[in-house]
């Protein structure tokens, strides 16, 4: 579980303009952050599948999140990339 000090961290290093809480950049930073939690959490407690599935679809969310700043705007999106350490 991410806490409210470390989230408040991630907005402030992704955030766009001063009072921006939700870009497509805070939201994928964030569950990229989540998905990192989650996958060490998986490698202590193997048999946990309630948690695969919410790992799954964090994935799924941050890959739309993607797709969609691809399309929106290739510079920004290569820009997250190049930020989070990502793999296309």
């Amino acid at each position: 579980m991410l806490l409210t000090k470390k989230k408040q961290l991630i907005i402030k290093k992704h955030q766009v303009h001063k009072t921006d809480t939700g870009s497509p950049e805070i939201q994928i930073a964030v569950l990229s952050e989540k998905i990192k939690e989650l996958t060490n959490h998986l490698k202590k407690h193997k048999k946990d599948n309630h948690s695969r599935k919410g790992l799954l679809q964090m994935v799924a969310d941050r890959r739309t999140l993607l797709n969609y700043l691809s399309k929106k705007d290739d510079k920004r999106y290569k820009s997250l990339i190049k930020k989070l350490n990502l793999k296309k």
